[in-house]
């Protein structure tokens, strides 16, 4: 029996199709720059989508100024932090209600 990667009407499973042209992400929202390092012993991760202000611990910022705010990369992606490494990042401010819940339970509300 033949393997096909489409049906008859064309169909391609997983195929992802955009609109032509050029697609920008978080535009006109507000960003931030931040400054982190990380002095744990162990790499740390951060999703797309999490509350930076509740990042981990061994990450060095200022966190005051990152509530609110997640990383400014596509979803779905993550950044990682290596041991001893410091580097830039630019955050984007959550849209839609601005309700924060879970992650370290920090917020759980509002912002």
């Amino acid at each position: 029996m033949a393997s096909s990667n489409s049906n008859c009407s064309g169909f391609v499973p997983g195929k992802i199709e955009t609109a032509p042209g050029t697609i920008t992400l978080n535009e006109g929202r507000d960003t931030v720059s931040v400054k982190v390092n990380n002095i744990g012993d162990r790499p740390v991760q951060i999703g797309s989508h999490y509350h930076f202000y509740e990042a981990n611990p061994s990450l060095i910022f200022e966190r005051e100024l990152t509530k609110g705010y997640r990383l400014n990369i596509p979803a779905g992606t993550a950044t990682r932090f290596e041991p001893g490494q410091s580097r830039t990042v630019e955050l984007v401010s959550y849209a839609g209600a601005r309700e924060v819940y879970g992650f370290q339970g920090k917020v759980m509300g509002k912002l």
